[in-house]
């Protein structure tokens, strides 16, 4: 960062680089965790807990608070020091500290959580699991780094970062979005209401136009074939909380363990593929 950004009010400096690391996590995920479903945040953990939906959905669940808690810290710096008359900073200024959190965030990703910790991979079921580590690490670690270092100097006001942002982030996303084209897998995981009945849950995968493969030990986690557009609202509106699927290539959990799901039997109770 240039002398410029230097100058900038040190709470100013604090509240965009948090923005830019927590829009980091949002966008892992979001992107990877949920779009994608390519892990979740502790997917590489041992079973039991390894194996259980639930409780891996609620970890991602905390993960995404713990970033908007960081956002809203954030936020409350920039607040803080536009009310004590600091310059607010120019477009470059924000593009580069904002580029340098959403930047750290991926290298802090990919070396703790990745590499030290172990606790998961950005593609799970990958034969090589390192070369997808280290390709996301580039295009959404160093890159922005890089960035932060290129981008021309622009004295003018802020008007257009949080265009310019919001963009970037659209354009990733829209991109990033593509994978599932390259997945594999073509089961569906349906999570239901605790306490429903297996009737209902029945029904609901009938409306959907959906087969059944198999149903886990407590009856409510459900693993089915394509599930459509109209299949997904469908089920929602039948009681599931959760349905794991990307309709546009009726893909699914893509680092579950597919083959170990066809092998099934169609109507098999038993414990579900890692999950």
């Amino acid at each position: 960062m240039d002398a410029i950004t230097a100058t900038l009010d040190p709470r100013t400096r604090a509240g965009w680089l948090l923005l830019g690391f927590a829009l980091g996590g949002f966008f892992d995920g979001i992107v990877l965790h949920q779009i994608l479903q390519w892990h979740h945040l502790l997917s590489g953990v041992a079973d039991p807990v390894g194996s259980d939906l639930r409780f891996q959905i609620m970890a991602d669940g905390l993960f995404h608070l713990f970033m908007y808690v960081l956002a809203v810290a954030g936020t409350v710096l920039l607040v803080a020091a536009r009310a004590a008359g600091a310059r607010p900073g120019t477009t470059t200024e924000i593009l580069r500290l904002a580029f340098a959190g959403f930047g750290v965030w991926h290298v802090v990703d990919a070396v703790v959580f990745h590499w030290l910790l172990d606790l998961h991979r950005i593609k799970m079921n990958s034969d090589l699991p390192l070369a997808w580590d280290i390709a996301w690490l580039v295009i959404f670690g160093i890159v922005p780094l890089v960035l932060v270092l290129v981008l021309p100097n622009r004295g003018g006001p802020a008007r257009g970062a949080s265009a310019a942002l919001t963009s970037i982030v659209l354009l990733a996303g829209l991109a990033a979005g593509a994978g599932p084209f390259f997945n594999g897998a073509a089961n569906s995981i349906i999570v239901f209401r605790a306490g429903m009945e297996p009737a209902a849950m029945m029904r609901a995968v009938e409306v959907a136009d959906a087969h059944l493969k198999w149903v886990d030990a407590s009856g409510t986690i459900w693993a089915v074939d394509r599930v459509s557009w109209r299949g997904l609202v469908a089920l929602h509106a039948r009681g599931a909380l959760v349905v794991s699927t990307t309709p546009v290539i009726a893909g699914c959990l893509a680092w579950t363990d597919a083959a170990g799901v066809s092998s099934s039997s169609s109507q098999q109770r038993g414990t579900p593929a890692r999950l």
